[in-house]
C-alpha cells in the first residue's frame, strides 16, 4: 500500500503543471484548478526534494501502519475498511474552491480534459505520441471551449474524435470522418 501511494503522489505531482496549463487552455480565464493527492489518513509526507524514493516509501509505511492499527476496531465494527491508499481521493479544485459541489458543469467537463490531456501530455513527454481519445466531449461544452480545445488537440498525431451531432466536433478538427446510422458505416 505504501509503494502505490508514493507512486501515486509522484504520479500527480508529474501531472500538477500539465492539469493546470491544459485547464487554462481549455478553459480561458475559469482558473485556475490545481490538483492534490489526499491520503485517507494524517500523515507526514517529506518533500519529494529532500528525501529519495525508498525514504518516502519507509515513511509512509510507518504511517499506514500506525493508521491501520488507529481504526481496527472501528473497521471490525463497521465491516469496511478506513485507510489505505484505496480509500485516497484525488482532491481537484478550480479557483481554490473543491470542484465536487463548486464547479459549473462547463468547469467540471473542462478539469475532466484537463485531467485527460495532462496524462496525453505526460504520456508524450519525449516519446511517440500515443492515441488521442475524445468520445462525445464536444457536446458537454459551449462553442468557446469547443473552438479552445480543438486548436489545443490539432496538432497531435492521432485525435480519435466521436460526437452523436456532427455540428458539435469543431471545423478546425480536420481529417478522415465516418458515420455510423443504423447500424452502417
Amino acid at each position: 500500500g505504501a509503494e502505490l501511494l508514493v507512486a501515486r503522489e509522484h504520479l500527480v505531482a508529474a501531472l500538477r503543471p500539465h492539469v493546470e496549463r491544459a485547464y487554462a487552455a481549455v478553459a480561458g480565464d475559469r482558473g485556475p484548478a490545481t490538483i492534490e493527492y489526499k491520503r485517507s489518513f494524517q500523515s507526514p509526507v517529506p518533500p519529494a526534494s529532500e528525501s529519495g524514493h525508498a525514504d518516502r516509501v519507509k515513511a509512509a509505511d510507518e504511517a499506514l501502519r500506525a493508521a491501520l492499527a488507529e481504526v481496527r476496531d472501528s473497521e471490525l465494527d463497521r465491516g469496511v475498511c478506513l485507510a489505505g491508499p484505496h480509500r485516497d481521493e484525488l482532491d481537484l479544485a478550480v479557483r481554490g474552491l473543491p470542484a465536487r459541489g463548486y464547479a459549473s458543469h462547463g468547469e467540471s467537463w473542462s478539469l475532466a480534459l484537463a485531467l485527460r490531456l495532462a496524462s496525453f501530455d505526460l504520456l508524450r513527454d519525449g516519446r511517440e505520441d500515443p492515441v488521442l481519445i475524445l468520445d462525445d466531449v464536444f457536446a458537454e461544452l459551449d462553442a468557446a471551449r469547443r473552438d479552445r480545445l480543438a486548436a489545443l488537440v490539432a496538432g497531435a498525431e492521432q485525435v480519435l474524435v466521436t460526437a452523436a451531432v456532427l455540428a458539435d466536433v469543431p471545423s478546425l478538427l480536420t481529417g478522415a470522418r465516418f458515420t455510423l446510422s443504423g447500424g452502417e458505416l
